[in-house]
C-alpha cells in the first residue's frame, strides 16, 4: 500500500527532524533557540498527524481530509511564527507575524470549508483560499518580509529564504 508507506516514511522523517531540533538546541546561539524550538514542535506535531492519517487510510481507503486540516491548522500558523523569530533580529514586528497567522488561518478554514463542507461552492472557498496564501506569498517574497530579511543579510537571509521556497512550494502543494 504506496499511500500507508508514504505516511509511515512522512512520519518518521518528521520524527527523525524533531529528534535533531530538539537534540541540537544547545549548539544554537540563544538567539536562535526559540526558532529551533518551534521547528521541532512543526516536525512533531506532523509527525503524530501523519501517524494518525496512515491509520485513517488504512482503515477507510479514503484521503484523511480532516486529519491533514487539524495538523495545518497548527503547524501553519507555526511556521508564520518562525517567520517572526527569522525576522525579529532585523526589526520584524509582531504585526508582521500576527498578519500572516490571520492570513493562514483564512486560507485554512475557508480550504477546509471548500473541500470538506461546501462542495458545491468549492470554487468560491477555494478562491477566499488561494488569495490568502498569494497574500501571504507576496508578503514573504516582496513585501515587508523580504525587506526585512535583505536589511539582516547573511544567516537571517539563507533562513527566510529557504522557509519561503518550503512556503512557495510546500504549500501550493
Amino acid at each position: 500500500d504506496y499511500v500507508a508507506f508514504t505516511f509511515f516514511v512522512g512520519c518518521m522523517a518528521m520524527l527523525a527532524a524533531s529528534a535533531f531540533f530538539f537534540l541540537s538546541m544547545g549548539s544554537f546561539d540563544k538567539k536562535w533557540r526559540t526558532s529551533i524550538l518551534v521547528s521541532g514542535l512543526i516536525t512533531f506535531i506532523a509527525a503524530v498527524h501523519y501517524w494518525y492519517m496512515r491509520d485513517y487510510w488504512a482503515a477507510f481507503e479514503e484521503s484523511p481530509t480532516f486529519f491533514r486540516y487539524v495538523d495545518w491548522i497548527l503547524t501553519v500558523p507555526l511556521m508564520c511564527v518562525e517567520f517572526f523569530l527569522i525576522l525579529k533580529v532585523a526589526g520584524a514586528k509582531k504585526s508582521l507575524m500576527w498578519r500572516l497567522i490571520v492570513l493562514s488561518v483564512v486560507m485554512l478554514v475557508t480550504g477546509y470549508l471548500g473541500e470538506a463542507v461546501y462542495r458545491d461552492q468549492a470554487q468560491i472557498w477555494g478562491l477566499i483560499s488561494g488569495i490568502a496564501y498569494f497574500v501571504i506569498v507576496y508578503d514573504i517574497w516582496l513585501g515587508k518580509a523580504k525587506k526585512l530579511a535583505e536589511s539582516a543579510g547573511g544567516a537571517v537571509l539563507k533562513a527566510h529564504k529557504t522557509l519561503c521556497w518550503f512556503v512557495f512550494v510546500g504549500w501550493a502543494i
